[in-house]
């Protein structure tokens, strides 16, 4: 078991073993921020849904409100005109060949998202040992494979999030800075699970929402109330 330091222990004191109401939660995220940095906020959400199957593989986008509060790195692959429109957006790196021969051959990832043409894919396919496994290829559910350029590098510049469940059935986001006001926070932590109660498939029987935890980076979790109609619109 791993072994938690006296400054963890000391915080994880102040949470009680219940579930927190957002506004509880949030008020705790600013009373236990006590890292030497600006710690990111984290949410954890356990879903009742079976991953392997293709209609409860939950993958979605949320723009939040607030943004993440941190500059995000965007790289395009596109030629002609949608290059242009990914430079006038503020694309961080646009490129094509110099840029899949650069990740191919020096293994870079110095960017946080990829934002690809449809006809670029046929290119960044071979990519997919290196950028898959790290959540990186870009993908049609998350609005990364685009022809609309322009607004797309606008909207994750701004906030914009890709989520997706993982193999064990939990959603794993940040949703901005601890440093955030607290209404910030909560609105931000709002639009993401309302988000995901909206993608609620068909198929999934039982609770939907099991468990939602929020945390700053260096702090305990702190358990939200799972009820799905707290955060419907």
């Amino acid at each position: 078991m791993k072994k938690r330091s006296k400054r963890y222990q000391k915080l994880a004191e102040l949470i009680e073993k219940r579930e927190y109401s957002l506004d509880e939660a949030v008020a705790l995220l600013k009373k236990t921020a006590l890292a030497k940095f600006d710690e990111s906020v984290e949410v954890a959400v356990r879903l009742g849904v079976d991953p392997r199957r293709a209609e409860q593989a939950i993958r979605g986008t949320v723009a939040l409100p607030h943004g993440l509060g941190k500059s995000v790195r965007v790289l395009v692959i596109a030629k002609g005109d949608k290059a242009k429109e990914a430079e006038s957006a503020e694309a961080d790196y646009v490129g094509y060949e110099d840029y899949i021969e650069k990740i191919q051959k020096e293994n870079w990832i110095d960017f946080d998202v990829i934002v690809a043409t449809p006809d670029a894919m046929k290119d960044l396919g071979k990519l997919g040992r290196l950028l898959g496994p790290r959540g990186l290829m870009p993908n049609p559910k998350s609005g990364t494979v685009t022809q609309d350029i322009l607004q797309t590098v606008k909207e994750i510049k701004a906030g914009k999030i890709d989520f997706r469940v993982d193999k064990t059935g939990i959603v794993h986001s940040s949703v901005g800075k601890a440093s955030f006001e607290a209404d910030k926070l909560k609105a931000n932590i709002k639009s993401l699970l309302q988000t995901i109660v909206r993608m609620k498939p068909a198929s999934a029987k039982g609770t939907y929402l099991r468990s939602v935890y929020v945390s700053n980076t260096m702090g305990p979790g702190i358990r939200l109330v799972a009820n799905a109609q707290e955060y419907q619109d």
